[in-house]
């Protein structure tokens, strides 16, 4: 897996903005109108997940996971039209049939995005499930291309989905989702993007049930999704 990450194609990866610039005033900081709402969303977001936990305690109707959370009733998606990363088309009909790994992305991120698709990798050989995909579906589909999808999802999973499209769609399929997308300008004319990093498991119906947030451990995330098997299929 760590060739995966090193032979993961990386053009221009962007730098973590936070880690590595010294701290600036607040009055002079010219990203404080995108920061305030990140972290005002962000909130938000920690606020309906922990919503989720919580119904997921009181409601003993679906598996008890160890790092993840079942939710208490399945959500519904409508409909979309993205690209797939071999160029066809590719809608909700193609969830049907399949439980499905959904992670939001992009292929310049510096870190997050591959190694959480490491960990999706090894979930995924772990929990041998029959017909269990991954996707990960582009928060930047201006520079994510099928053929970028296609070189970059390979070096994680061959079996991976790499989904790009039109920018409008990928917006609402990730507000539908809960998916936090913010896109931040960097000097030198070059930008980078904000996401939430959440996992969400749908089952073979393409509806959401569970959510993993990270860290993420493989042993559990895979013996968690053995547990929830019998739940992921259509009776």
């Amino acid at each position: 897996m760590r060739d995966a990450l090193r032979e993961a194609p990386t053009p221009r990866f962007n730098r973590v903005r936070a880690a590595r610039r010294p701290p600036r005033a607040l009055c002079d900081n010219p990203l404080m109108a995108i920061r305030t709402s990140w972290l005002i969303a962000l909130v938000a977001a920690c606020a309906a997940v922990a919503g989720f936990w919580l119904a997921g305690k009181l409601d003993s109707s679906g598996p008890e996971l160890a790092s993840g959370t079942w939710l208490p009733r399945p959500r519904t998606f409508s409909d979309f039209q993205l690209t797939d990363q071999g160029g066809k088309a590719f809608s909700l009909a193609a969830l049907r049939g399949h439980p499905s790994l959904v992670f939001f992305g992009f292929t310049h991120c510096p870190d997050v995005c591959p190694t959480t698709l490491v960990k999706l990798a090894q979930v995924k050989k772990a929990a041998a499930l029959p017909d269990l995909q991954v996707l990960l579906v582009s928060v930047d589909p201006q520079r994510d291309t099928p053929a970028l999808m296609a070189q970059y999802v390979k070096n994680f999973d061959p079996q991976f989905i790499g989904l790009t499209g039109n920018p409008q769609v990928i917006a609402k399929m990730a507000a539908e989702f809960g998916v936090i997308v913010a896109r931040v300008e960097l000097t030198g004319g070059d930008y980078t993007m904000d996401h939430s990093a959440v996992v969400f498991l749908l089952d073979d119906k393409a509806r959401e049930v569970g959510v993993f947030t990270p860290p993420f451990n493989v042993k559990q995330f895979a013996q968690d999704l053995r547990t929830a098997q019998p739940h992921l299929k259509s009776p």
